[in-house]
């Protein structure tokens, strides 16, 4: 995988040489190791890449930079945008300063299970959630809402949250999303907004307590070896976007077009199983490194209660007129799908 400076020399000769005949060259960045087994971001990237070249016989070629070689996830975005590469895997965390009303996929305890996610990502709302974004960047297409690894579990050094009460005293970290802070501190503990890459030393010093993460998320980057509890709350479920740069998918032919959004939709369906495969497994392999547990029934709908009525002052105090729209249209797909039994 080649570096940022070596992207832009090829982005300065494709320029140069705009005139003769090649094919489409079509960069994708991500934040994971370059690993198709086990990792949902790379396998995404990986099956899309497979997928477009076979069925356009070459006529896009797709290089994939994992592991941020081209910057983090708020600089992938920027790029796209600009043109200088043509897709990323966009974190949720990414895209909120830019499209504040996405705070409304941080509704805490929405989904009873991951067959109501797929319904409500996959049917009339993400369908109206990707054009609601496309509406408010205008220079990016929304090609793919995928899975991150699953819901959020808590983990921490000090003991299986079990109860409502077990969150108080905590430092729990905290993307730098608002919605996030606002959810745990409802929840009893202290919001501690801190980059990814610092969280491993955080963990290990004792900066913070625990944070929240996807099962995959927690076992491949180790962090039992600094955490003792994994508490299974599925409080949050944040998906992964894959973003195109406009100009980009516009200058394609419309066979083309087709191609990649069928392309982007195999490699949705790919990580859904790679997620759950992924997730169970992860959990089993840590339940012989640490404690893990899932609060009662009743738990649960005691931290759902004081949870939601938070969320729901924060959504109205912060929400535009669009976005309360969105939200509303969010949780009736969510109440449908958590209605519906399969094959019945």
């Amino acid at each position: 995988m080649r570096s940022l400076k070596t992207l832009l020399a090829t982005v300065c000769m494709t320029a140069l040489l705009g005139g003769a005949a090649h094919a489409e060259l079509m960069r994708i960045g991500h934040d994971a190791p370059p690993e198709a087994k086990g990792n949902v971001t790379h396998a995404y990237s990986a099956v899309l890449g497979a997928s477009v070249e076979a069925a356009t016989n070459g006529d896009i070629d797709v290089e994939i930079y994992p592991n941020n070689q081209l910057g983090s996830s708020e600089e992938r975005l920027q790029q796209v945008r600009d043109g200088i590469i043509q897709g990323t895997i966009a974190s949720l965390g990414s895209l909120t300063p830019v499209y504040p009303d996405l705070d409304i996929l941080n509704l805490p305890f929405a989904f009873d299970n991951m067959a109501s996610v797929y319904k409500v990502y996959g049917g009339e709302f993400g369908t109206k959630l990707a054009k609601a974004i496309e509406a408010k960047l205008g220079d990016v297409v929304v090609l793919g809402i995928a899975d991150p690894g699953g819901f959020f579990a808590l983990t921490n050094s000090k003991k299986p949250v079990k109860t409502l009460e077990d969150f108080k005293g905590m430092r729990i970290r905290t993307m730098t999303v608002p919605a996030h802070q606002r959810l745990i501190q409802a929840l009893g503990a202290e919001a501690y907004p801190l980059a990814w890459s610092e969280v491993y030393t955080g963990l290990q010093t004792g900066v913070i307590d625990g944070q929240m993460n996807p099962v995959p998320t927690v076992y491949r980057t180790k962090l039992y070896e600094v955490q003792t509890a994994t508490s299974l709350i599925k409080h949050l479920y944040n998906p992964l976007f894959f973003l195109v740069n406009k100009q980009f998918f516009e200058g394609l032919s419309a066979e083309q077009q087709d191609i990649l959004r069928a392309s982007s939709m195999e490699a949705v369906v790919a990580t859904r199983g790679l997620g759950r495969i992924s997730e169970a497994e992860d959990t089993i392999d840590l339940k012989e490194k640490m404690v893990v547990n899932t609060p009662s029934k009743d738990e649960l709908a005691r931290m759902r209660e004081v949870a939601v009525s938070e969320m729901d002052k924060y959504f109205d105090e912060t929400l535009t007129d669009s976005g309360k729209t969105l939200l509303t249209e969010f949780k009736a797909a969510i109440n449908k799908a958590n209605a519906s039994v399969y094959l019945k």
